[in-house]
Protein backbone atom coordinates (compact mmCIF):
# COMPACT_ATOMS: atom_id res chain seq x y z
CA UNK A 1 0.00 0.00 0.00
CA UNK A 2 1.10 3.42 -0.59
CA UNK A 3 0.76 5.70 2.71
CA UNK A 4 -0.66 9.16 1.78
CA UNK A 5 -0.88 12.23 3.94
CA UNK A 6 -3.15 15.07 3.18
CA UNK A 7 -2.59 18.82 4.13
CA UNK A 8 -5.33 21.11 2.60
CA UNK A 9 -7.48 23.94 5.19
CA UNK A 10 -10.38 22.95 3.46
CA UNK A 11 -12.36 20.11 5.17
CA UNK A 12 -14.39 19.16 2.01
CA UNK A 13 -11.33 19.00 -0.25
CA UNK A 14 -9.75 16.75 2.25
CA UNK A 15 -12.37 14.17 2.41
CA UNK A 16 -12.64 14.53 -1.67
CA UNK A 17 -9.19 13.87 -2.19
CA UNK A 18 -9.28 10.59 0.81
CA UNK A 19 -12.08 9.16 -0.79
CA UNK A 20 -10.23 9.60 -4.29
CA UNK A 21 -7.48 7.77 -3.16
CA UNK A 22 -9.65 5.13 -0.87
CA UNK A 23 -11.52 4.05 -4.04
CA UNK A 24 -7.58 3.17 -5.78
CA UNK A 25 -7.17 0.25 -3.97
CA UNK A 26 -3.79 0.22 -3.02
CA UNK A 27 -3.33 3.90 -1.71
CA UNK A 28 -3.86 4.17 2.12
CA UNK A 29 -4.57 7.89 3.60
CA UNK A 30 -2.38 8.05 7.09
CA UNK A 31 -2.87 11.26 7.86
CA UNK A 32 -4.65 14.62 7.11
CA UNK A 33 -4.10 18.18 8.59
CA UNK A 34 -5.45 21.79 7.75
CA UNK A 35 -3.04 23.38 9.64
CA UNK A 36 1.37 23.82 7.90
CA UNK A 37 2.47 24.02 11.22
CA UNK A 38 0.29 20.56 12.92
CA UNK A 39 1.64 18.70 9.28
CA UNK A 40 5.39 19.40 9.83
CA UNK A 41 4.99 17.91 13.04
CA UNK A 42 2.95 14.70 12.13
CA UNK A 43 4.31 14.02 8.73
CA UNK A 44 7.58 13.08 10.05
CA UNK A 45 6.04 10.95 12.89
CA UNK A 46 3.78 9.26 10.31
CA UNK A 47 6.28 8.62 7.98
CA UNK A 48 4.07 9.03 4.96
CA UNK A 49 5.28 8.03 0.89
CA UNK A 50 3.44 10.66 -0.32
CA UNK A 51 2.63 13.79 1.38
CA UNK A 52 0.07 16.45 -0.91
CA UNK A 53 0.18 19.48 0.06
CA UNK A 54 -1.86 22.65 -0.32
CA UNK A 55 0.37 25.50 -1.25
CA UNK A 56 -1.42 27.81 -0.06
CA UNK A 57 -2.77 27.74 3.43
CA UNK A 58 -3.76 29.92 6.02
CA UNK A 59 -0.60 29.36 8.52
CA UNK A 60 1.81 28.99 6.03
CA UNK A 61 2.06 26.52 2.37
CA UNK A 62 2.56 23.72 1.28
CA UNK A 63 6.44 24.35 -0.11
CA UNK A 64 8.12 25.29 3.13
CA UNK A 65 6.35 22.25 5.14
CA UNK A 66 7.63 20.28 2.04
CA UNK A 67 11.23 21.61 2.60
CA UNK A 68 10.72 21.38 6.33
CA UNK A 69 9.52 17.67 6.31
CA UNK A 70 12.52 16.88 4.00
CA UNK A 71 14.93 18.12 6.05
CA UNK A 72 13.83 15.51 8.65
CA UNK A 73 13.30 12.93 6.48
CA UNK A 74 14.30 13.07 2.68
CA UNK A 75 12.45 9.64 2.28
CA UNK A 76 8.69 11.52 1.96
CA UNK A 77 7.82 13.26 -1.50
CA UNK A 78 5.93 15.75 -1.49
CA UNK A 79 3.65 16.60 -4.10
CA UNK A 80 2.26 20.27 -3.82
CA UNK A 81 -1.62 20.73 -5.28
CA UNK A 82 -2.60 24.22 -5.98
CA UNK A 83 -5.43 25.89 -7.71
CA UNK A 84 -2.47 28.71 -8.56
CA UNK A 85 -0.55 28.21 -11.64
CA UNK A 86 2.26 30.17 -10.31
CA UNK A 87 6.22 30.25 -11.72
CA UNK A 88 7.37 31.88 -8.70
CA UNK A 89 5.34 29.14 -6.91
CA UNK A 90 6.46 26.60 -9.00
CA UNK A 91 10.10 27.09 -8.72
CA UNK A 92 10.15 27.57 -4.66
CA UNK A 93 8.41 23.95 -5.40
CA UNK A 94 11.42 22.91 -7.02
CA UNK A 95 13.74 24.33 -4.85
CA UNK A 96 11.99 22.61 -1.67
CA UNK A 97 12.63 19.15 -3.45
CA UNK A 98 9.13 18.86 -4.46
CA UNK A 99 8.14 15.63 -6.69
CA UNK A 100 5.15 17.33 -8.21
CA UNK A 101 3.20 20.29 -8.76
CA UNK A 102 -0.11 19.78 -10.05
CA UNK A 103 -3.32 22.65 -10.25
CA UNK A 104 -6.40 21.11 -8.38
CA UNK A 105 -8.25 20.95 -12.19
CA UNK A 106 -5.98 17.36 -12.55
CA UNK A 107 -8.58 14.99 -13.05
CA UNK A 108 -9.14 12.26 -9.99
CA UNK A 109 -7.36 9.44 -12.42
CA UNK A 110 -4.94 11.23 -13.29
CA UNK A 111 -3.84 12.74 -9.71
CA UNK A 112 -3.87 8.91 -8.91
CA UNK A 113 -1.77 7.95 -11.56
CA UNK A 114 0.52 11.12 -10.20
CA UNK A 115 0.51 9.77 -6.36
CA UNK A 116 1.50 6.29 -7.97
CA UNK A 117 4.18 8.00 -9.68
CA UNK A 118 5.84 10.11 -7.51
CA UNK A 119 6.27 7.13 -4.70
CA UNK A 120 7.65 5.12 -7.40
CA UNK A 121 10.66 7.84 -7.59
CA UNK A 122 9.30 9.58 -9.96
CA UNK A 123 8.97 13.22 -10.76
CA UNK A 124 5.70 15.27 -11.69
CA UNK A 125 7.85 18.01 -12.98
CA UNK A 126 7.97 19.12 -16.05
CA UNK A 127 10.78 19.09 -17.30
CA UNK A 128 9.87 22.24 -20.17
CA UNK A 129 8.16 24.31 -17.80
CA UNK A 130 10.88 23.55 -15.54
CA UNK A 131 14.10 24.78 -17.40
CA UNK A 132 11.75 27.72 -18.26
CA UNK A 133 11.39 28.94 -14.64
CA UNK A 134 14.74 28.66 -14.50
CA UNK A 135 16.20 30.41 -17.33
CA UNK A 136 13.42 33.25 -16.40
CA UNK A 137 15.41 33.65 -12.89
CA UNK A 138 18.77 33.19 -14.45
CA UNK A 139 18.39 35.62 -16.98
CA UNK A 140 19.26 39.28 -17.52
CA UNK A 141 19.75 39.57 -13.40
CA UNK A 142 22.58 40.60 -11.32
CA UNK A 143 23.97 38.44 -8.41
CA UNK A 144 23.12 40.93 -5.32
CA UNK A 145 25.84 43.17 -3.55
CA UNK A 146 24.88 40.95 -0.33
CA UNK A 147 26.43 38.07 -1.39
CA UNK A 148 30.20 39.55 -1.34
CA UNK A 149 29.73 39.54 2.12
CA UNK A 150 29.20 35.33 2.38
CA UNK A 151 32.59 33.38 3.22
CA UNK A 152 33.07 30.97 0.39
CA UNK A 153 32.30 28.07 2.65
CA UNK A 154 28.63 29.66 2.74
CA UNK A 155 28.84 30.05 -0.76
CA UNK A 156 28.95 26.44 -1.21
CA UNK A 157 26.22 25.77 1.08
CA UNK A 158 24.26 28.36 -0.84
CA UNK A 159 24.68 26.44 -4.16
CA UNK A 160 23.84 23.19 -2.27
CA UNK A 161 20.28 24.47 -0.73
CA UNK A 162 19.73 25.97 -4.70
CA UNK A 163 20.54 22.04 -5.61
CA UNK A 164 17.37 21.46 -3.27
CA UNK A 165 19.35 19.45 -0.90
CA UNK A 166 18.48 19.20 3.15
CA UNK A 167 20.71 20.02 5.82
CA UNK A 168 21.54 16.58 6.84
CA UNK A 169 22.51 15.82 3.02
CA UNK A 170 24.90 18.42 2.63
CA UNK A 171 26.37 17.60 6.07
CA UNK A 172 26.97 14.09 4.11
CA UNK A 173 28.85 15.93 1.03
CA UNK A 174 30.64 18.37 3.38
CA UNK A 175 31.33 16.42 5.97
CA UNK A 176 30.23 18.17 8.76
CA UNK A 177 28.02 18.02 11.46
CA UNK A 178 24.23 18.47 10.23
CA UNK A 179 24.12 21.44 13.31
CA UNK A 180 27.22 22.85 11.76
CA UNK A 181 25.42 23.41 8.47
CA UNK A 182 22.15 24.68 10.21
CA UNK A 183 24.09 27.01 11.70
CA UNK A 184 25.52 28.20 8.36
CA UNK A 185 22.46 28.72 6.72
CA UNK A 186 21.26 30.48 9.67
CA UNK A 187 24.71 32.50 8.87
CA UNK A 188 23.85 33.02 5.29
CA UNK A 189 20.34 33.99 5.81
CA UNK A 190 20.83 37.02 7.93
CA UNK A 191 23.57 38.25 5.91
CA UNK A 192 21.20 38.07 3.10
CA UNK A 193 18.51 39.87 4.51
CA UNK A 194 16.11 36.62 3.98
CA UNK A 195 14.12 34.42 6.45
CA UNK A 196 13.67 31.51 4.39
CA UNK A 197 15.27 29.20 2.39
CA UNK A 198 13.44 29.57 -0.86
CA UNK A 199 14.48 33.17 -0.84
CA UNK A 200 17.98 32.13 -0.60
CA UNK A 201 17.68 29.54 -3.18
CA UNK A 202 16.40 32.01 -5.47
CA UNK A 203 19.35 34.37 -5.01
CA UNK A 204 21.55 31.29 -5.41
CA UNK A 205 20.04 30.27 -8.81
CA UNK A 206 20.84 33.64 -10.01
CA UNK A 207 24.69 33.35 -8.71
CA UNK A 208 24.68 29.82 -10.56
CA UNK A 209 23.64 31.68 -13.88
CA UNK A 210 26.72 34.26 -13.30
CA UNK A 211 29.01 31.84 -13.79
CA UNK A 212 31.03 31.43 -17.00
Amino acid sequence: MIRVFLLDDHEVVRRGLADLLHTAGDIEVVGESGSAREATVRIPALRPDVAILDARLPDGNGIDVCRDVRSVDSSIRGLILTSYEDDEALFAAIMAGAAGYVLKQIRGTDLVDGVRRVAAGQSLLDPAVTQRVLERVRNGVEAPRELKALTEQERRILEYVAEGMTNREIAAKMFLAEKTIKNYVSSLLAKLGLERRTQAAVLATRLLGQRP
